[in-house]
C-alpha cells in the first residue's frame, strides 16, 4: 500500500466505520421488527394515552410566536451576521419559542403528559436506537445521491466549511443535536401532529403524513434534503402516535443529527441527509 492509499484509508476511516455499524444495525434492526411481527407484535408498543386538549387556535398562536420571534431576530443586530451569530441566535429562538409554547399549552390546561413529556424510560432508548438504525443506512445513501444532483445547502455545512475548531464543533453539536431535535419534535410531532389526530378524528395515518410534509417542507432551501427528511418524520410521527410522548422522538432525531454532525465533522466534503 502506498503513501497516497494509507492517507486515503485515514481519510475514509470514518465514513466506511459510520456505513458499517449502519450497515450492520439496519440487519438487526429488520430482523428485530420481522421477529416481532412474526409473533403477532407490533414493532411499537402502542402506549394508552388520551387526545391532545389543544385546538387550532393554539396551533396557530405558537407558530405566529415563532415567526414573530424570528422576524424580531432579523431586525436585530448588524444586517450582515456572522455564521456563530446566526447560529446562536436560531437556537436562542428556537428555545424560546417551545418554552413560550409549552407554557401557553399549560396555562390552557395541557398536562405534561399532554405535552409528550414523560419520564424517560429504557423502553424510549430502546425505540430511538432500533429506529435510527432502521433509517440511518438508507437514508444517508439517499441523501448522497441527492447531494449528487443538487448540493446540500445548511448553515451548519457552512459554518463548519469556515470554522472548524472546538467552540465551533460544539456550537453545532447543540444546535443539530439538542435544541433543534426538542424544538421541532414537540412542534411537529406533539403539537401539530396530536391536533391533526383530534381534528381528523383519530386518523392517524394522515395526521402523521401531514405533520411529516410540514416537516419536510420547513427544510426547503437545504437542497434535496426535504426528500430524505420526510420518511425520517413518518418513522418520528409513528412513534409520537404509538408513544403519545416526543422523548423517543427527541432521542431518535438527535442521534440522526449526530451521525450526520460527525460525517461532517470527520470531512466536510461530505453532505449527509442534513441536521433536521
Amino acid at each position: 500500500m502506498s503513501d497516497v492509499d494509507v492517507v486515503e484509508f485515514v481519510d475514509a476511516w470514518p465514513q466506511v466505520s459510520v456505513l458499517t455499524v449502519s450497515l450492520v444495525g439496519f440487519l438487526w434492526a429488520a430482523a428485530l421488527v420481522r421477529h416481532r411481527w412474526r409473533v403477532g407484535l407490533p414493532a411499537i408498543t402502542p402506549r394508552p394515552q388520551s387526545p391532545v386538549p389543544w385546538s387550532g387556535r393554539d396551533v396557530m398562536v405558537i407558530v405566529l410566536t415563532y415567526l414573530l420571534g424570528a422576524t424580531l431576530l432579523a431586525e436585530i443586530g448588524p444586517e450582515e451576521k456572522s455564521l456563530a451569530d446566526r447560529l446562536l441566535g436560531t437556537m436562542a429562538l428556537s428555545l424560546t419559542a417551545t418554552l413560550a409554547g409549552m407554557g401557553w399549552l399549560r396555562m390552557h390546561g395541557a398536562t405534561r403528559a399532554d405535552l409528550g413529556l414523560t419520564r424517560p424510560s429504557w423502553s424510549d432508548v430502546r425505540i430511538a436506537l432500533t429506529g435510527l438504525a432502521l433509517v440511518v443506512l438508507p437514508l444517508l445513501m439517499l441523501a448522497a445521491g441527492l447531494n449528487a444532483i443538487v448540493r446540500y445547502e445548511h448553515p451548519i455545512v457552512d459554518y463548519l466549511d469556515r470554522q472548524r475548531d472546538g467552540i465551533a464543533v460544539a456550537l453545532v453539536v447543540v444546535s443539530a443535536v439538542v435544541v433543534a431535535p426538542v424544538a421541532e419534535e414537540f412542534f411537529f410531532r406533539r403539537v401539530l401532529q396530536g391536533w391533526l389526530e383530534r381534528f381528523l378524528h383519530g386518523d392517524a395515518r394522515s395526521a402523521i403524513a401531514v405533520s411529516s410534509l410540514a416537516f419536510a417542507s420547513a427544510h426547503a432551501g437545504q437542497g434535496l434534503a426535504f426528500v430524505p427528511l420526510f420518511p425520517l418524520a413518518v418513522v418520528l410521527g409513528v412513534i409520537a402516535h404509538r408513544t403519545g410522548s416526543i422523548v423517543p422522538c427527541v432521542l431518535l432525531h438527535g442521534l440522526f443529527n449526530a451521525v450526520s454532525v460527525l460525517l461532517l465533522v470527520a470531512d466536510p466534503a461530505v453532505r449527509s441527509a442534513g441536521a433536521g
